[in-house]
Order: C-alpha cells, then sequence, then structure tokens
C-alpha cells in the first residue's frame, strides 16, 4: 500500500506497528514538508501520533506547550501529540488540510482524523478481515481486488457533474471520511463513526451590520494570513489577474525580490492574468516569470494523461493533466505554493462545477437513468447554505482532484480555508458586501494595486475596458471548450485561416478543443478506438466513433465528451483491469 503512493524521488516513506492494538500504518511524504518526520509520539511514549498535511496553529501556542513542560521538537511537529493530550476535543482545534491517526496506548484507543472540509481525502472499505484506510484510493485497490470495478451511480456523476458526490468513489464500497470525522477504535474493531464539526456551528451565527463585518473579516484575514507563509520550507505566489492573489499581495509585506511569483500562461500570447500577475508583482517589487502550457507539454501528453488520472484516482478528467505539468515547474520555483484558490468561492458563494447532460446516445440506456439521477443528487445539495456547499461539498467533491494532483509536487496552501476566515464569512449580512470588502481589502493593504482592473475588467476606469474584456473571455470560451456546434461548422469553413491565433490565450492557458483536434488527434483516436476501451460495457460504440471523428474533423465540438471518455478508459486500465 505504501509503495502505491510513493511517487516521486523527492518523497520519503516508513510505517509503524502496533500489533496489540491492531494498527498497521505506512506512510509517503514529500521530503521537506510539514509532516516529514512521522511517528510523533509523547515523552512516555504510550501516545503516537501519524499525521498527513499542514497544520497552522495560533501565535504563541507552541511556546505555551513548552512552558508546560512538553519536550517539542523544533524539526517536527512534534507539538501536535500534546495537543492531543491537552485537547479534549481533538482535532477540532486543528487549522489547516490534513488527516491523521493517533494510538492511545493508555485509554486503549486509536483515533482515525480528517479536516473539517474534508480536502485531505482519506478513504475507507470496511472489509471482512478489517477497515482499511488511506490518502488515496490506489493503495487499498492494490490489496482488496474486490473493489476493483466503476460503480454505475458513481460513472453517472463523473460523467455529468465531472465528479463523484455524497463523498463515494468511482469504485464500489470504497467510500471517503466525511469531513470533520473522528473514528474511534478499540481492540482493532471500530468503536465509533463520530464527528467533531458540524457546519451547522458556523451557519448559526448572527449576522453582523456590514461596516461590523467587514472590519472583523480585515482583521481576522490580516491576524492569520502570516501562518501561510511560515515554515522551513521557501514559498512563491500563484498570481493571478484576480482580486484573490491581489489581496494576499496587498497585506503580505515581504522584502523586496524575496518572494517568488509566477503564472501559468497560453502557449498563443500573454494572457490577462500573465499581464496583470506581471503588474501586481513589480508594484510589490517581487520576481515574476511565466510558466507556460505548449510544445513540451503537448509532446509529453500520453505522460502526463495517465499520470494525472493515476495521481488523483480517476477524480480529475483530462481537462485538468496540464496543472500536474505546471505544478511540476512551479515546484523547481518553490516547494510552497501560496493560491487564491477558494477565495471568491468561499467570500462569494461561487459555484464551480454543475449537471450538464452529455450527448444524446453515447450512453447505453441504463446510464442515462443513472444520469437522471445523478442531476437530482446534484440540485438537492445544493438547496443547502452556500458557504457550507462550497467548503464543505464543492471543495472536497470536485476542487480536490486538482489539489490532490497539485499536491503531489507542492504544498498548496490558501488562507481563505483558514477556520477563522471562513467561520467570519458566515456573519457576511448579503451576498454583495464580500464583493465590496474583496475591492477594499486591497485598497486598505496597498493603493497601488487597488488601481489595476481585474482580469475581466473589474475596477476599471476605462468604460469600455471592461465590456471589451468580458466579450473576450465569452468569445474565447464560445471558440474553445464552449463552441457551439453551428459555430463548430462555420469554424471548419475558415480553418485554413487558423482563427485560433486570434481568439485563444486572452484568458484561458489550456486550450483542449483544438488540441484534440490537431496535436493529439492521434492520441484520441488510439486510445477511443481501441477494442478495449468500445467494449465498455456502459458505452454506445457507434457513439464514440462519430463523435470522436466529428470533433477530428472539426466541423463538431465534443471537447467534454472527449474528457469524460478519456478518463474513464484510463481509470479502467490502471485501476481496473487485471494486472
Amino acid at each position: 500500500m505504501t509503495a502505491a503512493i510513493h511517487h516521486e524521488r523527492f518523497y520519503i516513506s516508513s510505517s509503524w506497528i502496533d500489533p496489540e492494538q491492531g494498527v498497521y500504518v505506512g506512510w509517503s511524504a514529500r521530503q521537506g514538508s510539514f509532516a516529514e518526520c512521522m511517528p510523533i509520539h509523547n515523552e512516555r511514549g504510550d501516545v503516537t501520533l501519524i499525521f498527513s498535511g499542514e497544520e497552522f496553529p495560533e501565535p504563541g501556542l507552541v511556546t505555551a506547550l513548552k512552558e508546560r513542560g512538553h519536550s517539542i521538537d523544533s524539526k517536527a511537529p512534534s507539538y501536535l501529540v500534546h495537543r492531543y493530550e491537552e485537547e479534549r476535543d481533538f482535532p477540532k482545534q486543528l487549522n489547516g488540510r490534513f488527516h491523521g491517526l493517533v494510538a492511545d496506548r493508555r485509554r486503549g484507543i486509536v483515533l482515525l482524523f480528517n479536516d473539517r472540509y474534508g480536502l485531505q481525502r482519506l478513504y475507507c472499505y470496511e472489509g471482512k478481515d478489517g477497515v482499511y484506510f488511506a490518502s488515496e484510493a490506489k493503495a487499498i485497490l492494490r490489496v482488496c481486488p474486490e473493489l476493483r470495478a466503476v460503480d454505475p451511480k458513481a460513472l453517472a456523476e463523473f460523467v455529468t457533474c465531472g465528479c463523484v458526490l455524497e463523498n463515494r468513489t468511482l469504485f464500489p464500497n470504497l467510500r471517503l471520511l466525511p469531513p470533520g470525522s473522528r473514528w474511534t477504535f478499540r481492540g482493532g474493531a471500530l468503536e465509533n463513526k463520530g464527528v467533531y464539526f458540524d457546519p451547522k456551528e458556523w451557519e448559526q451565527q448572527e449576522p453582523l451590520e456590514p461596516e461590523a463585518y467587514y472590519q472583523e473579516l480585515r482583521n481576522t484575514f490580516i491576524e492569520h494570513l502570516p501562518r501561510y507563509f511560515n515554515g522551513h520550507e521557501p514559498a512563491g505566489v500563484s498570481l493571478t489577474g484576480g482580486l484573490d492573489t491581489r489581496i494576499i499581495m496587498a497585506w503580505h509585506k515581504a522584502e523586496r525580490d524575496s518572494l517568488p511569483c509566477y503564472t501559468f500562461a497560453s502557449m498563443y500570447r500573454d494572457n490577462q492574468d500573465v499581464k496583470l500577475a506581471r503588474r501586481v508583482a513589480e508594484i510589490c517589487q517581487q520576481p515574476h516569470q511565466e510558466i507556460v502550457t505548449g510544445d513540451e507539454f503537448l509532446s509529453k501528453f500520453p505522460h502526463y494523461a495517465e499520470r494525472a488520472v493515476y495521481l488523483s484516482d480517476a477524480c480529475v478528467d483530462l481537462s485538468r493533466s496540464p496543472d500536474l505539468y505546471v505544478n511540476e515547474k512551479a515546484r523547481e520555483i518553490a516547494p510552497v505554493r501560496v493560491v487564491g484558490t477558494y477565495g471568491s468561492e468561499i467570500m462569494q458563494g461561487a459555484v464551480m462545477f454543475k449537471a450538464e447532460e452529455p450527448v444524446a446516445g453515447l450512453y447505453q440506456p441504463d446510464v442515462s437513468r443513472q444520469i437522471d439521477e445523478a442531476r437530482s443528487t446534484y440540485y438537492a445539495v445544493r438547496r443547502g447554505h452556500p458557504v457550507s456547499f462550497v467548503a464543505f461539498q464543492q471543495s472536497p467533491w470536485h476542487h480536490y482532484g486538482v489539489l490532490g494532483l497539485e499536491q503531489t509536487q507542492v504544498a498548496v496552501r490558501s488562507p481563505y480555508l483558514d477556520n477563522a476566515f471562513v467561520k467570519t464569512v458566515y456573519k457576511a449580512p448579503n451576498p454583495m458586501v464580500n464583493e465590496q470588502a474583496r475591492f477594499r481589502l486591497v485598497r486598505e493593504g496597498n493603493p497601488a494595486l487597488a488601481a489595476l482592473r481585474t482580469d475581466r475588467g473589474n475596477g476599471s476606469r476605462n468604460g469600455i475596458s471592461r465590456p471589451l474584456l468580458e466579450f473576450l473571455f465569452k468569445a474565447e470560451y464560445a471558440y474553445d471548450v464552449g463552441m457551439p456546434q453551428w459555430v463548430a461548422q462555420i469554424d471548419h469553413v475558415f480553418r485554413p485561416l487558423h482563427l485560433e491565433h486570434i481568439w485563444l490565450g486572452r484568458h484561458k492557458i489550456f486550450h483542449f478543443r483544438v488540441w484534440y483536434r490537431d496535436q493529439l488527434a492521434k492520441y484520441v483516436r488510439e486510445i477511443l478506438f481501441d477494442p478495449r476501451s468500445l467494449a465498455r460495457p456502459y458505452l454506445e460504440p457507434k457513439a464514440v466513433r462519430a463523435i470522436v471523428d466529428a470533433h477530428i474533423r472539426g466541423n463538431r465540438n465534443y471537447t467534454t465528451e472527449i474528457h469524460r471518455l478519456l478518463t474513464l478508459e484510463l481509470a479502467h486500465r490502471l485501476f481496473v483491469d487485471p494486472i
């Protein structure tokens, strides 16, 4: 199992066993990362903690533990085992993305836990001979061959939503620990499936008046932001043209030329993210560089496609395979990547995935019925509190796939998932106050940054700028992955003119409609026309051939369908088919 999650030469691995309590734990971590020095023991050696992820404690907490007589190793997060000893509600007070296990020989119990968002995934399978848990599905699939199948309900949700819902996985009977779980084992048997946090605790807070809310939000962000740049590993900032990373730069007052910044770029031109990020870095007097997804990535696409599906346990489709490539490059700049991800989602309730109807006739009729159920499930979970949906459902179900891919290379940190910050957002008196708060945070942190428009033209002092940028944004989407079929027919006629050079790369960095049609056409055909692929029981082979041929010919756009088909086929070959 441990070998299945040891992905890179810069990983370290080890194991710890306590036969008396029926605990067998192995782990793998990036060398130099927060959790590389496992396991952690208390002074008496009767409590052992294995921890994965990162934790961002209150300032002074470690010093206070030392003053109370605890021995703490400055080179390892050994303070965590003492928090377990002192905090009766452990791990509720922890702040970060993590999961872990505590073996307490004094009390004769073992605790298995994860973070309150469920973003540091733990897969779990309750088998006949024990409970299997792992940070990646593939580790359990290695030793439990009975799970090597694709669950029809999960397949329909993946096809419809791009992810599996309700803490299930693509594989039958292999589930995720729900967010905020605290499972108790005694004598090697599962005793209790508890939770230490319920989002209703935050939902029931009284809203504040607009100014009082802004002041609390501002003060919380400023107070907690430094934690995300602490640690012994160098950090870099993944800059975009939006407000979320700009707020971070406005308030993180780094010394000149001390904070490397970078932006992911298109092969066609400097997009809006690059142009604006370059200016942000210049204003903040920090170095900046671009990481381009272009010919090098395309020449190695089969490698990155298979690797993306394998590393993410098929939690992302191939539209995100370039994320692995760019994060490999980001690691060369700094092993810690500070991001603005989750900012607009948490503050403005931005929904980043939806239920979409696949092409009619592509899947067998029984799958079509499951697709209808998937849509119903999606709309049912959307009916809850908007912040709770984003933080506790969208984030662990939809965002995890990209995050899981990224963190195979770097430590990914976002101050917008800080517990105190998210808790404060629940106190917003209305949705509009957060849009205003984001601009105000930039203005008060660094007025020069506030003078810059965003990539979509927000904050622009030029009346034509925002409408023009919004038009270009939508036009690029319509020319790329979202191209309507009637436009594809027109584009096919004018294909010799290479109109993609006019539209692509203004906002987006990945261009799969054109890539699948041109540079990757051979790969698409080789995979999807393979007899193994066409024989999958949920597909209609004639429809598969028709959409692939039409897309490569260029008079139809089936980018999303090809993403899903390729991903499912690679998932079969990597996880399901006989080894």
